[in-house]
């Protein structure tokens, strides 16, 4: 019995479909992990990284630089994205708004601030070497 495969001829539209869906996914399990521990987590970008590069693989994405630098810029927005929530709910549940009405308010100022006082060492090692993983991994 052979299980199916993906065709080689699979629609163009196809990866960044697969990696659009997958990015949120990750980001929002980014968050809510973050929210839940109360810290930042920043090695989740490790998993957005290893995610962008084999969704795009599994996607039916040619190989080459587009690819490459598609999924190093995945995990990059990935990562901005969740840092962004994650201090977006804190400020929010901390005056009372939602987070997604305290993501509307924060301005990119005040966020940088934040991302440097609540990321650790290994958050931030982790959120530099990660897109050069994805980029490893959609070779």
């Amino acid at each position: 019995m052979r299980l199916p495969t993906l065709s080689p001829s699979s629609p163009r539209w196809l990866a960044p479909v697969i990696l659009l869906l997958g990015a949120a996914f990750v980001t929002a399990i980014w968050v809510l992990l973050a929210i839940y521990q109360g810290k930042q987590v920043g090695w989740m970008a490790w998993l957005a990284a290893a995610d962008a590069a084999l969704l795009l693989r599994f996607g039916g994405m040619r190989r080459g630089a587009a690819r490459v630098v598609l999924a190093a810029l995945t995990t990059v927005m990935v990562a901005v994205v969740a840092n962004w929530l994650i201090i977006a709910s804190q400020l929010g549940f901390f005056f009372g708004l939602l987070p997604w009405e305290s993501a509307l308010l924060l301005r990119p100022g005040h966020a940088w601030t934040l991302a440097q006082l609540a990321n650790g060492p290994w958050d931030l090692v982790s959120l530099g070497l990660a897109p050069l993983l994805a980029a490893w991994l959609a070779k």
